[in-house]
């Protein structure tokens, strides 16, 4: 498990990029980790004319980093703009956690179809909410009062397998797939902003929320999946020394310097490649690639 709070959107997604291409191969990362300043991420396939917020940032600034730092509280424009190498709409990063998985494609949670995937992280995740009092479920077939056109945001379109409550939309959740490996990305929200407007939040700390997302992925990792075994030695476990350690075990890393935590807990040639590559993310040439 690795924990990166108030990380920039440069580094966060170098990071992601560097542990899909080169991180440990029998080791299974969940990592878990917040933004500053707030940021705007586009998914992989997106047009930057689709996303109005994002059109208007890069009109204003010309890349993907304000002049200005964080975006005032209010703000109808975010600190920054990132694009992610996972598919799906964009996502406002402020009042929010963000996790992402990157294991082998033949993990328990990954076996089989890209859709039988997304229905197992959902129900650890739905098993987590419910742990805090929210009665989150599949969507099903019918579309939640979140729906929005023309906006390009993730928490404004769902699919039949996304997470709701309240009958809005509560979870964002995208993929890459390369080689025998996979990133997931997902998104909670414990606020909403200008850019969002009415959608499902929890009212909860960071904090309490990252335990609750621990518990149910690390826990669901290890499952029997189907009513097959899963494969043990690729269970997403703690990344800090003892890779045996249960869920009740993983420490909490609250406000610890990024770096430092990168450093200790990850092969040299991951933190060279992320720190290679964040710039890349918010440059102009990657933010208008389609």
């Amino acid at each position: 498990m690795l924990t990166t709070w108030d990380a920039t959107p440069g580094w966060n997604m170098a990071l992601d990029e560097a542990l899909l291409l080169k991180g440990p191969a029998d080791v299974s990362v969940l990592r878990i980790y917040t933004w500053s300043p707030d940021t705007l991420s586009l998914g992989y396939f997106q047009r930057l004319a689709d996303v109005p917020a994002a059109q208007r940032f890069f009109d204003a600034h010309g890349s993907g980093l304000g002049a200005t730092g964080p975006a005032p509280l209010g703000a109808a424009m975010p600190g920054a703009v990132v694009r992610r190498l996972t598919g799906g709409g964009a996502i406002h990063h402020q009042h929010e956690l963000t996790f992402s998985i990157t294991t082998r494609l033949d993990h328990p949670l990954y076996q089989g179809t890209t859709a039988r995937s997304y229905e197992r992280v959902h129900a650890a995740l739905a098993g987590a909410l419910h742990e805090m009092g929210v009665a989150a479920h599949p969507r099903g077939a019918a579309l939640p009062r979140s729906e929005r056109e023309g906006t390009g945001m993730c928490f404004h379109k769902s699919a039949a397998v996304d997470l709701v409550w309240g009958d809005l939309k509560g979870v964002g959740s995208a993929q890459r797939r390369r080689g025998n490996r996979v990133l997931h990305h997902g998104s909670i929200k414990l606020g909403t902003t200008p850019l969002e407007g009415e959608i499902a939040t929890l009212d909860v700390t960071p904090a309490a929320l990252s335990q609750a997302v621990q518990r149910a992925l690390l826990g669901a990792s290890s499952a029997t999946i189907d009513g097959e075994t899963g494969s043990p030695a690729r269970d997403l476990r703690a990344a800090r020394g003892d890779l045996g350690a249960t869920a009740a075990e993983v420490p909490a890393l609250h406000n610890v310097q990024m770096h430092a935590v990168v450093e200790a807990d990850l092969d040299p040639a991951v933190c060279a490649l992320a720190a290679d590559r964040q710039a890349f993310f918010t440059s102009a040439a990657f933010l208008t690639r389609r």
